[in-house]
């Protein structure tokens, strides 16, 4: 592992913080009508540009841009506190069905809610219970004598997600025109329906989530020789294990709750700054945040971009950049546990 200084730490999220700072800049310019970086710039700076410039760009694509900041930064981080508690790269939130579940919790609330007198206020906690309960399911489902087994968990979580689409179907069917579409909305993954409550909501948990995970980042380094060797070198592998799945089911619950199921932004993101960073938490985690933010909003600004006039779900385009991804990885991984 290539020694972490402070040097090598600032450096790092110095430029991913750039690179998220690109990202959004770029994710206001682009749209329906496209806006020129300096007039984006200057917008938001409070330079002189024309009103509807000012209003397109602080009050319809700012608070989306700033959304998807925090949920990118919210499944990227949980992708890495689950590879890091798993010792598994394929461990992801979508792929274990965590979102799956979180999804199910916000959306029995959105189309059945009406008939118990629950609005919209109780949709993210809702969701973050379908992640918690969720996770523990996995734990105690694909767990053995204690232990975590990687086939089984993987397999596991395509039961879970496989569970969760077909109760969030029946939830659809029972629902109104308006309340299923909107639930077929979160299926794929959209960043549209941005308000500022949301943005706070979402900016609240990812900075709770962070809280917990950065001042555990070096025991999260010991994990990966193992919870045995991890307890003897001084870590409580349990009280990790309890803090951090709070974490991941806040953080999970939360952007869920808003954007609905984008999926494989947990899975590229750690995997990739892995590669270029290396594996040491105290840089991963944080770097995660600012690298899952920037992704996501590419994502975003690609969806709104590549068809004139016509949106695609931001989650389609995860999805496309992250299936293939996870194929090769699984491949990688079956070459690897049969290799001579």
């Amino acid at each position: 592992m290539k020694r972490l200084t402070p040097r090598r730490l600032l450096g790092a999220l110095l430029a991913l913080a750039a690179l998220a700072g690109l990202a959004a800049v770029l994710g206001i310019s682009v749209g329906a009508s496209r806006i020129p970086t300096l007039d984006v710039l200057r917008a938001l700076l409070g330079g002189e540009v024309s009103a509807a410039t000012r209003d397109i760009v602080l009050r319809v694509r700012l608070p989306r841009v700033v959304l998807g900041l925090g949920v990118g930064a919210s499944l990227s981080v949980a992708g890495v506190l689950f590879q890091a508690l798993l010792r598994n790269p394929l461990a992801d939130p979508f792929v274990l069905g965590v979102s799956g579940g979180a999804a199910l919790g916000g959306i029995a609330v959105l189309g059945l809610g009406a008939g118990l007198g629950l609005g919209y206020w109780a949709v993210p906690p809702a969701a973050f219970a379908g992640a918690v309960v969720t996770t523990l399911l996995l734990y105690a489902v694909a767990g053995v004598r204690g232990r975590l087994s990687p086939t089984h968990l993987l397999l596991t979580g395509v039961v879970f997600n496989a569970f969760a689409s077909a109760a969030i179907v029946f939830i659809a069917a029972m629902s109104g025109l308006v309340e299923g579409a909107s639930i077929f909305l979160w299926l794929i993954g959209s960043l549209a329906s941005a308000e500022a409550e949301q943005t706070l909501w979402v900016a609240a948990f990812l900075a709770l989530g962070l809280a917990c995970a950065v001042p555990l980042a070096r025991g999260l380094n010991l994990l990966a020789l193992g919870e045995e060797s991890a307890e003897q070198l001084g870590v409580d592998v349990e009280r990790y294990k309890r803090i951090l799945l709070a974490a991941t089911s806040l953080m999970v619950g939360a952007a869920v709750s808003v954007s609905g199921l984008i999926g494989f932004v947990g899975l590229i993101i750690p995997h990739a700054l892995r590669l270029v960073l290396g594996p040491d938490h105290r840089l991963l985690v944080p770097a995660a945040a600012l690298g899952g933010a920037a992704f996501l909003v590419l994502c975003d600004s690609a969806a709104r971009a590549l068809f004139a006039g016509q949106e695609l779900p931001v989650g389609a385009i995860t999805a496309l950049a992250g299936g293939p991804l996870f194929i090769a990885l699984l491949r990688r991984q079956h070459v690897r546990a049969f290799a001579p």
